[in-house]
């Protein structure tokens, strides 16, 4: 059995799904592939809410491109039909000179975005649920908020397939291979033939192009839903912003105000707990917990209360931690993009284009440069 297609799109989660959209609104034969099915729990893209906003504090070369993502997650949504960013304002808490706000101060100046810098005890006046140490202050970022992952990737499948994509789910990708006219992809059931192929299968990237040595480490993390533990009212979404919390050098946390499930989101930024994601643990056990609730305990205690649920999601990781996107050296009718090292998801709109635009045009927005691999050279495994 074989098929011809313009594109053939290998992981339909969060990056897969939005280059999907994008290849097929611009008329091209696209074929979906992936080895779980529609809004699976087994990779990057589940938990109901993630974290988007402007000054980024990884780097300042990310805000042209969330400023175009923020436009198409936009475009998206009035498409879609359905709510899939709600700005909440966002707080960045911790040092003045530490990772989160003064990596969030460089790219705000930088860029002249909008911003409030607020010391503790502002803090505390505005969001009384919140105990700031000390030595903590924070940025406060008015268009930061939230995404729903499972809507957003569920809407760009649905307009893809509006627009004439055939997905194909349970189907995981076997082997693929350069041909004189494109890239074949191998499956249990068939061999799919087309022009140009994308990967975009995030933990499992590595051993689809194993040949190029990217040198990831798939990362397991725990996210949590806890009860308020008194004045659940301050969670809610109008008086309770996202935020990300730097507590010591090496540890962050991160949270939500309470949205559509039971509980209140929080998670711990990098776990340190690296695996192959086909056998990594994806069971919650009890000392997964402890950094969490230390960390609520001093900083969140009304949320201090009983556990509503959890569950294990993955980070693929580069060495310097910024994402990958670029075609293969030797066969340049592959491109892939992934390994987005736990802050891409907020990315997938725009980078969905970006990817359109390198299988259409051959080039995609110079703002995306600096996420080529060549600069990870002396890096691979």
């Amino acid at each position: 059995m074989s098929a011809e297609y313009d594109a053939i799109v290998v992981g339909l989660g969060a990056m897969g799904s939005a280059a999907a959209y994008q290849l097929a609104a611009r008329g091209l034969r696209v074929l979906g592939l992936d080895a779980h099915g529609p809004g699976h729990t087994l990779g990057s893209s589940h938990g109901e809410s993630r974290i988007i906003r402007m000054a980024y504090m990884e780097h300042p070369d990310y805000v042209p491109l969330l400023r175009r993502a923020y436009e198409l997650w936009q475009e998206v949504e009035s498409q879609a039909g359905v709510e899939l960013l709600r700005q909440t304002g966002g707080l960045f808490v911790g040092p003045l000179e530490g990772h989160v706000v003064g990596g969030s101060l460089r790219s705000a100046r930088q860029h002249d975005l909008s911003y409030e810098l607020l010391d503790g005890a502002e803090v505390r006046r505005r969001y009384p649920a919140l105990h700031p140490g000390p030595d903590d202050v924070a940025l406060f970022e008015a268009t930061a908020g939230v995404l729903f992952p499972e809507r957003c990737i569920e809407a760009h499948l649905r307009l893809a397939t509006e627009h004439g994509a055939a997905m194909r789910h349970h189907e995981p990708v076997r082997s693929w291979e350069a041909t004189s006219g494109g890239v074949a992809v191998l499956t249990d059931g068939a061999r799919y033939v087309a022009n140009r192929v994308v990967f975009t299968a995030g933990a499992w990237i590595g051993k689809l192009l194993a040949d190029l040595r990217l040198s990831l480490k798939p990362e397991r993390q725990t996210v949590w839903w806890l009860h308020p533990r008194e004045r659940s009212e301050l969670f809610d979404p109008a008086r309770f912003p996202i935020y990300i919390w730097e507590v010591s050098a090496d540890r962050s946390f991160y949270g939500f105000p309470h949205l559509e499930w039971p509980g209140v989101k929080v998670g711990r930024h990098h776990s340190g707990e690296y695996g192959d994601p086909d056998t990594i643990s994806r069971e919650v056990v009890a000392a997964d917990e402890l950094a969490v609730r230390a960390f609520v305990r001093r900083h969140i205690p009304a949320l201090d209360g009983d556990v509503a649920s959890a569950v294990v999601c993955l980070y693929t990781n580069t060495p310097d931690e910024h994402f990958l996107v670029d075609r293969h050296p030797e066969h340049p009718s592959v491109i892939y993009a992934s390994a987005c090292s736990g802050h891409g998801f907020k990315f997938a709109s725009v980078i969905g284009e970006v990817v359109a635009d390198l299988v259409t045009t051959g080039s995609a927005t110079p703002a995306a440069d600096f996420l080529r691999a060549e600069r990870l050279a002396g890096a691979r495994g």
